[in-house]
């Protein structure tokens, strides 16, 4: 099966953004890609923390959940939602959200973010857990390609969480990192959950610099259960796409099986 991670520079305007996803939803899908994943804020990249408050939907209606949806049945694919903020418990805070919808347009599993991002480097800062509830369920989900992992962004920094995944086909990682980290620990770390997990990783990412100031490292990519890069995008609007080898992925299995020598589980 062929698979694709969108990227994008989401702005503060909903409509645009989905205006923007579409089209490359669509790219993706003429290309042959049969499973495609969003990456995380695709929505809305807001000029405050607490703009993302103003366009959640409760689980199961509002306008960007019928986008996804529709997108999926009317391409025919899966696609996996990057996120989107759904109303949580808390009237001030959201949970930020990945949704999975089968090529019939269901939704089929629901994850909300674990791991809240938090960073201060001189006047760069970012806390999520101001504006996010975190999430505490491990979700793996049941595709044409096998089970796909779900996390988001700065769960990739926690190999525990992949762990309790199980043995799974791919791995999915839709992210908004900064430059900053992106620079720094990006590839290294996705190239790492492939290797140590021995399975694919597409990640979907942010890339470019955003109307409310912030910097995205983008380098959206494919990674094979080897560690090997497939395909990457570096910065901007687009798309990567692949397609997976099974018997590379079983073989690299039978040929170093480290996942069934471990022994702490």
């Amino acid at each position: 099966m062929k698979v694709a991670a969108i990227q994008m520079v989401s702005t503060e305007h909903l409509a645009q953004n989905m205006a923007t996803a579409a089209t490359l939803l669509q790219k993706a899908s003429d290309a042959g890609a049969k499973l495609l994943l969003l990456p995380e804020y695709w929505p809305q990249m807001g000029l405050q923390e607490t703009d993302k408050l103003g366009i959640a939907e409760p689980i199961g209606s509002g306008v960007i959940q019928r986008f996804l949806s529709d997108s999926a049945r009317r391409l025919g694919v899966w696609i996996i939602g990057g996120t989107l903020p759904l109303m949580s418990s808390e009237d001030d805070k959201v949970l930020n959200t990945t949704l999975v919808y089968n090529p019939q347009g269901e939704a089929v599993a629901h994850y909300d973010k674990i791991h809240l991002f938090g960073f201060t480097k001189g006047s760069e800062s970012y806390e999520e857990s101001r504006t996010i509830v975190a999430g505490d369920e491990v979700t793996t989900v049941d595709t044409d390609l096998g089970k796909v992992g779900l996390s988001i962004c700065y769960d990739l920094r926690f190999p525990e969480l992949f762990r309790q995944m199980g043995v799974c086909t791919m791995i999915v990682v839709p992210a908004a990192f900064t430059h900053t980290t992106g620079q720094a620990h990006w590839e290294i770390l996705l190239r790492a959950r492939a290797i140590e997990n021995q399975c694919y990783v597409l990640a979907a990412a942010q890339g470019g610099v955003h109307t409310n100031g912030r910097r995205t490292w983008g380098h959206s990519m494919l990674i094979d259960p080897w560690g090997k890069v497939v395909d990457v995008l570096a910065e901007g609007e687009g798309f990567v796409f692949g397609e997976l080898d099974m018997a590379l992925l079983q073989g690299i299995r039978d040929n170093l099986p480290a996942l069934k020598h471990r022994k702490l589980v």
